[in-house]
């Protein structure tokens, strides 16, 4: 291997760390190398890096399964770093929907919302076929991740809920901005799975990923509404 393919090879990993850090944080140093199947120094080494830029930053959390002890240190992705995975929209989108705020109230904004996310509901329920709420919060997480969503999908230990997170949004700084956005994604995301939902966190409003909690043991209709 020669120099080049090392320095590739290490910014690879680099990039690498910050998507799994975006996708599954809080996370730990340990479950980065167990992912990624890399010694635990170096991943320290690329967490270094990260924080030193400013792409991610340090939570200690106490882990659940012990009350008292030196809390766990946990990894999550800052906003510049979240800004690293490419943005579908730019900056002439928000003018455009200000100046549709202006001319034509906040109901048009709404509107505009419900009838884009109505686009990303069509596109996805022709793909979404599983039977159970859980097969198909998978199923809508793997479409999500191709959109650039970076999206997945976590158990609630002693819950009969799972929880759908994206690590990343393609419309934050404009759902930033206007939240109808966010609105209309998560009935769209409730029509898809066909189980009632809760939004719990955004990325819009400062979380680090977006959270829904979605129940389980609730059938599935055969075509969600669009």
């Amino acid at each position: 291997m020669t120099e080049n393919d090392l320095v590739e090879s290490d910014a690879s990993t680099h990039a690498r760390v910050l998507e799994l850090v975006i996708a599954g944080g809080p996370v730990t140093v340990a479950a980065l190398a167990s992912e990624l199947g890399l010694t635990t120094a170096a991943i320290r080494r690329h967490i270094a890096s990260l924080e030193a830029s400013g792409r991610v930053q340090a939570r200690d959390l106490l882990p659940k399964s012990r009350k008292r002890g030196r809390p766990a240190r946990h990894y999550v992705a800052t906003k510049q770093g979240q800004a690293e995975l490419p943005d579908a929209y730019p900056d002439l989108a928000a003018q455009a929907l200000h100046f549709l705020a202006h001319t034509a109230g906040s109901a048009a904004v709404e509107e505009f919302a419900r009838t884009r996310l109505a686009e990303f509901e069509e596109r996805y329920v022709s793909r979404i076929t599983a039977a159970d709420v859980a097969g198909r919060a998978e199923q809508l997480a793997n479409l999500l991740t191709q959109d650039g969503y970076v999206a997945s999908v976590r158990s609630v230990p002693g819950s009969t809920t799972l929880q759908l997170c994206q690590g990343h949004c393609p419309m934050q700084s404009i759902a930033s901005e206007f939240p109808q956005f966010c609105e209309a994604e998560a009935h769209a995301i409730s029509r898809l799975l066909g189980s009632h939902t809760q939004r719990l966190v955004t990325l819009a409003n400062g979380g680090h990923v977006c959270t829904t909690t979605v129940p389980l043991g609730m059938p599935a209709p055969a075509t969600p509404q669009t």
